[in-house]
């Protein structure tokens, strides 16, 4: 637990990713008693008073916060709630922070949560310089860092003027699911599976996180962003060194990070043969897109690690809007035997390779599929899975929002699941191929898995989704 009474300045406070996720969140951290010592000061352009702070953030939890028990807590957390109006700038944000200590004998963690606009981040950064609460403090940072190499550079640079790397903390909220550190203990806990992940056993990977959702509320922010920038280089690829990394020399947060680092050092600059862009019909008619737009709304690519564990496997990922379905998963692909041995239809492989799935969805889940004798006479094989899901176990319970995890952890001084400066900057530079020369936008329609190009980039392999079987609910008969 993080043991020191942790200050949690929130700039961009009544905004929606404060409203859904941050401060049910925080509420939640205080009621479970992870953080039981945690003051709260809010502050936006919006006109609030600490009243009405309080009363946005009583209809955000009553919202957001599921039934769970935590509003139990509310009348001692909206006690740790403060307001700093914006307007007053860093002598008023100053002022709010040391009545909020008052009580406290200085040996606390400052905790900056920078739920702004990208073009907002430096301003604040600026203001926290001014009122003098830079200093043994942490500033948590949201995507995207940058869109280039440059802008990187540029806002990496502005930023350690102010505070040293490793007071930064650049969230990546798919790194904060469960399932995503699934990954690592189940690599580097079982002996098992760490002996077979390499190119000799794997065959491909797959990284497929398609979105239901439009971009109707967010289009003004998406034109000049995009798939690739908004999810790929921010999510998609973190995603990746989980899965690619070398076994850390411990589960401390440098030891991961560093091995992350080597995994972007490893990669391939992006070669835009590999990679097939879309925008999904009646995006431009949405207020504020270009009628000419050519802003992805659908990416899928493949790139691969040229390193001894992974060389020539490619790695396959796909994201978009406006698809099918919503989905988070990780697919590791294996190797198919040698078939001689068994007889014509038998039906081994035409049910494609073994497949191990990680699910990044809220529930937590895996499953493997491989090849059974069906019963009967005769060696007809037929594809099996078995599976495990997070809420099947006593630790459902236990299970931490992906936000109120990184708050955790960032309270605790743990950058484990946080991206580097050298990280980010490296992503940019494997992208300046594609940045610099992208293909063609082809159209896609809503409802579907996006252009019919896909099909060819992961050629001779199909995508994973849509499965061909569902998972299983071991509460249903038969299933």
């Amino acid at each position: 637990m993080a043991n020191k009474p942790v200050t949690v300045v929130l700039f961009g406070a009544t905004g929606d990713l404060s409203r859904r996720k941050l401060l049910p969140g925080m509420l939640h951290l205080f009621e479970s008693g992870l953080l039981k010592d945690i003051q709260v000061i809010g502050t936006s352009l919006e006109e609030h008073t600490t009243e009405s702070f309080v009363a946005f953030a009583h209809e955000a939890v009553k919202e957001f916060s599921g039934d769970d028990g935590d509003l139990a807590a509310w009348p001692e957390f909206s006690q740790r709630l403060h307001w700093a109006p914006g307007a007053e700038g860093a002598a008023g944000l100053r002022a709010a922070v040391e009545k909020a200590e008052a009580d406290w004998d200085g040996d606390n963690v400052r905790l900056h949560y920078l739920s702004v606009p990208p073009k907002a981040a430096l301003s604040v950064v600026k203001t926290l310089e001014e009122a003098d609460l830079a200093r043994g403090s942490r500033i948590i940072m949201e995507k995207p860092f940058g869109v280039d190499l440059a802008s990187a550079k540029v806002l990496n640079g502005e930023l350690h003027k102010v505070f040293d790397e490793s007071q930064i903390y650049r969230i990546d909220h798919f790194l904060g699911k469960e399932a995503a550190q699934n990954i690592l203990a189940f690599r580097f806990g079982n002996g098992l599976f760490e002996p077979i992940w390499h190119r000799n056993h794997v065959d491909h990977v797959q990284i497929d996180v398609p979105e239901e959702l439009g971009l109707e509320q967010r289009a003004d922010f998406y034109e000049s962003t995009g798939a690739y920038r908004d999810m790929v280089v921010t999510h998609l690829f973190q995603v990746l060194a989980f899965i690619a990394l070398e076994p850390p020399t411990s589960l401390s947060p440098d030891a991961i990070r560093e091995e992350k680092d080597k995994v972007f050092r490893s990669m391939l600059p992006i070669d835009p043969a590999d990679v097939v862009r879309g925008q999904y019909d009646g995006y431009r008619a949405i207020p504020g897109v270009a009628q000419q737009s050519e802003t992805e709304t659908f990416i899928a690519l493949k790139c691969f690690i040229d390193n001894w564990r992974w060389a020539g496997v490619p790695f396959y990922l796909r994201t978009g809007k406006r698809l099918a379905e919503g989905a988070r998963i990780i697919s590791i692909a294996f190797k198919e035997p040698p078939r001689s041995m068994f007889p014509e239809h038998s039906g081994v492989g035409d049910h494609g390779p073994d497949h191990l799935t990680f699910d990044l969805a809220d529930k937590a889940r895996m499953s493997l599929s491989f090849y059974g004798k069906r019963p009967g006479p005769g060696m007809r094989l037929d594809k099996l899975s078995m599976q495990f899901a997070m809420q099947d176990t006593t630790w459902a319970g236990s299970v931490l929002e992906a936000y109120e995890r990184l708050i955790y952890d960032a309270a605790r001084g743990d950058q484990t699941l946080f991206t580097s400066a050298e990280g980010i900057e490296r992503l940019w530079e494997v992208s300046a191929p594609l940045l610099a020369n992208p293909p063609v936008v082809r159209p896609y329609r809503q409802g579907s898995w996006g252009p019919n190009q896909i099909h060819q980039l992961v050629a001779p392999y199909a995508w994973r989704l849509p499965f061909e079987r569902g998972w299983r609910d071991p509460n249903v008969e038969g299933a």
